[in-house]
């Protein structure tokens, strides 16, 4: 038996408007989702209802942050403790908008948790958005399940162009926001960045290197490893390193890594002592700092990353890469049965191609992770194919005008001056309703 469920029919700005302010709880689990909230945030603050200094944190995103599935099961009652805090605070705030951030297993349990505390107090719920559809479309049935998300999520702001027509064909209102890894290039600055002439890596990353041509790399090799997913395998990670040997055997020229490490403390301990194992010089680029992260993009010839949002920040780099993936065994056997798409990174995805060099599962392994960056560094024609496709990629993950809600133009021209994914999506909260 389904349980009726009053939800809020008015847009977000109308009832801030008549309650002289505007509540937003927010909720992100994870680096990239931080991200992405952030700047959503930032953006309602546009709105004369929306006051920032009231944001708070919960607690440490840590806490929530597993991925993969069995990987989860030592971290259930956490999660619960973690969940019931949530939405209890939620309860308290007595938001006007929920917006929960990617992270679905986290996010879909506590929109549902917080339908039915304001079914059983017979309130009118706020409405809920989130923000990155769930991967509906690399998973057998996963479409299916789209129809059940509309029982506790009234708006899907989606990154990738093809998911929100077939949310919309399921019973659920979405809109493609566009992805906000583009986001970086106007927050950063970073037109025109990647193709300056000279680069002077001294600069900011603190290292006794000359200035060289971005593409002249006989003299010195950068390679950029990205250690946000790949150190879940540790003795891949720390074999990898071994393996540098050999690469280094085959130039003349040094090779040095840049290890941009994600903002986590786990893994920045952990980072900590393997490099000292490294028989190549290494410079750890810390995580909470852009510049630096694309600074050291700007240095690299290749990278190495993990088949998330970083594959898609090396697309915008347009710096050629390899994507390796490990999990626990038996998620990984999940994912191929379950699994309906060839490829695990969004970029091959989009482009239906193997454009980008995937070692996944018993294939990432030290050996083949070294096969694939040496044929990488070596072959200028392999690293110009994927500059071509970043471009394309880019391309398809621009947000279009068309999906802009429509109000007066005295508000939209301040509000959205350049069509970001975050400020559609900030629009989209504020002015949609439910029909």
């Amino acid at each position: 038996m389904r349980r009726f469920v009053s939800v809020s029919s008015i847009a977000a700005i109308d009832v801030a408007a008549k309650d002289g302010e505007l509540r937003v709880f927010v909720v992100s689990g994870e680096v990239s989702g931080d991200t992405i909230g952030s700047r959503s945030i930032f953006c309602l603050s546009f709105s004369k209802y929306f006051c920032l200094s009231w944001l708070k944190s919960l607690f440490p995103m840590e806490d929530i942050v597993v991925m993969g599935i069995w990987e989860l099961l030592p971290h259930l009652n956490k999660f619960r403790v973690k969940l019931k805090e949530t939405a209890q605070a939620a309860l308290l705030f007595r938001p006007h908008v929920v917006v929960t951030v990617d992270s679905k297993g986290f996010s879909f349990r506590l929109q549902k948790q917080l339908r039915a505390k304001y079914s059983q107090q017979g309130l009118v719920s706020p409405r809920h958005f989130h923000y990155v559809a769930p991967s509906f479309w690399a998973w057998k049935g996963g479409e299916a399940r789209l129809k059940g998300l509309s029982e506790f999520a009234d708006h899907v702001l989606c990154i990738l162009p093809f998911e929100a027509e077939v949310s919309r064909l399921n019973g659920l209102a979405a809109t493609f926001v566009g992805h906000p890894i583009l986001e970086d290039v106007w927050e950063l600055n970073l037109v025109g960045y990647f193709s300056e002439e000279v680069f002077n890596v001294s600069r900011t990353l603190n290292f006794p290197v000359p200035s060289f041509h971005r593409r002249a790399y006989w003299s010195h090799n950068y390679f950029l490893a990205s250690w946000k997913q790949i150190t879940r395998g540790k003795p891949h990670a720390s074999n990898l390193l071994q393996r540098y040997k050999a690469i280094k055997r085959l130039f003349l020229r040094v090779l040095m890594m840049l290890i941009h490490v994600a903002p986590n403390k786990h893994v920045e301990d952990y980072i900590n002592k393997v490099v000292h194992k490294c028989p190549t010089p290494v410079i750890l680029i810390p995580g909470g700092s852009p510049h630096m992260k694309y600074d050291a993009l700007s240095a690299s010839k290749v990278a190495l990353c993990t088949s998330g949002t970083v594959a898609v920040e090396m697309q915008l780099a347009r710096l050629p890469c390899v994507v390796a993936y490990r999990a626990h065994v038996l998620t990984e056997w999940l994912i191929r049965y379950k699994a309906k798409v060839p490829y695990i990174s969004l970029p091959n995805i989009l482009l239906d191609s193997s454009v980008i060099p995937e070692a996944l599962f018993e294939a990432c392994t030290p050996t083949k992770l070294a096969s694939l960056l040496m044929d990488l560094i070596e072959n200028e024609a392999l690293r110009e194919e994927q500059i071509v496709a970043a471009e394309k990629v880019i391309e398809l993950l621009r947000p279009s005008e068309r999906t802009i809600c429509n109000p007066s133009p005295e508000v939209l021209e301040p509000m959205l001056p350049d069509h970001t994914p975050s400020m559609i999506a900030a629009f989209t909260v504020l002015y949609s309703s439910r029909t």
